[in-house]
């Protein structure tokens, strides 16, 4: 015989899930998203030329805010825009740059667009993948003091690039609109710097970036 208790607590379930708020995304629906996010470059760098062939830079990682946008095209496939620009340095590893740290910063603003697959429609739970494009260009970019007390007056620069970009996330419902989101990127980004100094003449450095890009944050289907 089955269990009073058991029929009614099951029933109970089913019903919660049924009226359990979901924010979930259909057709037309536009999901706005504001993460923190950390991006860690897993830079790869040629040598400093001509003046330092043995000698390569590192980047450091950056933390800062980001806002994106998501508009579902269909119930499973969607397009994603960030918006988002975050700062880093440069710096010797060893020898001479090396001694002198930080050799120069700048602000960098990757704008990316994705194409995402989101595989269950209507779940309390949502995962997706995606993959797309990225224009980064580099601004701001300034010596180090450092660097200029060794070689006096310095102007950097930094090109611009085209790479693809890879996703994964999830969408977790909060309420019937807001809902916590996990992302997870890798960006493929390279850029060739120049540095024309006083004292050492005209340097020049390729570093390919490739970041991962880790984000959370709170999201709203509008």
């Amino acid at each position: 015989m089955t269990n009073p208790r058991f029929t009614a607590a099951a029933a109970l379930a089913m019903v919660a899930c049924m009226v359990a708020p979901q924010a979930w995304a259909k057709q037309g629906d536009v999901l706005l998203r504001a993460r923190a996010i950390m991006v860690a470059p897993n830079e790869k760098s040629s040598a400093i030329l001509p003046a330092f062939p043995g000698e390569q830079v590192k980047v450091n990682n950056s933390v800062m805010p980001e806002v994106d946008v998501t508009y579902m095209a269909t119930d499973h496939i969607g397009f994603e825009l960030i918006a988002a620009t975050t700062k880093h340095s440069a710096s010797g590893i060893s020898g001479t740059t090396g001694s002198l740290g930080k050799l120069a910063s700048t602000w960098v603003l990757p704008p990316t667009l994705t194409m995402q697959y989101h595989p269950i429609v209507d779940g309390h739970v949502r995962p997706y993948i995606g993959a797309g494009v990225n224009y980064t260009l580099f601004y701001s970019e300034k010596p180090s003091a450092a660097l200029v007390a060794a070689v006096g007056p310095t102007k950097v620069h930094m090109s611009s690039s085209f790479g693809l970009a890879a996703q994964a996330g999830v969408d977790i419902d909060l309420s019937e609109k807001m809902f916590l989101n996990f992302d997870i990127k890798y960006i493929g980004i390279d850029t060739n710097a120049r540095l024309n100094t006083t004292a050492a003449g005209v340097q020049r450095v390729k570093i390919d970036l490739d970041p991962i890009v880790v984000g959370v944050g709170i999201g709203m289907r509008l």
